[in-house]
């Protein structure tokens, strides 16, 4: 029988991709944490869109997600050998937030998160990629982490599923969203 177990973080420590090994509660791991939260609140929302092409797209960005984690655990020694994020990988988000903004209207203030289950999960994962982002932010900062573009994709993630939360309530609702704060008409 396979064991789901290794007993090695019993004390309170994990290893890093490499021979490091942190304290469970380092930033890192919390950085690493978030970015699993992320992929697992996507992962309920693409159970529940009906579109193919979304569904495809929600499984390119977990599998992004998965890479992002990679660089991010990699000790020093292994930094370049999972350094996978880059310029190109900010361009694709960039590129799909600019083909949603052709369809969507920006709104005129902050929207309130809840019209359909789907849009509000999406809302969930761009609050979760921002404390993401603030704690790879962090890392960035102390030097732990030296790809820019892992902080800029996070930026750009966060976007992106603000664009894909509007797009998802004009076309499964086909009405503006819920502003936060009510129009004086």
């Amino acid at each position: 029988m396979k064991k789901f177990y290794t007993g090695t973080g019993d004390k309170g420590s994990t290893g890093l991709l490499g021979e490091q090994r942190v304290d469970k509660f380092d930033l890192r791991m919390e950085a690493l944490g978030t970015l699993d939260e992320l992929s697992a609140v996507l992962g309920i929302a693409r159970s529940m869109l009906t579109d193919p092409q979304d569904r495809q797209k929600i499984i390119l960005y977990q599998r992004k997600l998965y890479q992002l984690m990679a660089e991010v655990a990699a000790s020093p020694e292994n930094r370049e050998k999972f350094a996978k994020i880059n310029e190109q990988s900010v361009n694709s988000l960039e590129a799909e937030i600019d083909r949603i903004s052709m369809r969507v209207d920006t709104p005129a203030g902050f929207i309130l998160p809840g019209e359909t289950p789907t849009s509000a999960y999406i809302a969930l994962a761009r609050t979760i990629t921002r404390r993401a982002e603030r704690r790879v932010a962090e890392l960035t900062s102390r030097g732990d982490l030296t790809n820019a573009y892992v902080l800029i994709y996070l930026n750009r993630l966060s976007s992106l599923f603000f664009a894909m939360e509007l797009d998802l309530i004009q076309r499964e609702t086909s009405h503006k969203p819920t502003m936060a704060r009510e129009s004086s008409t």
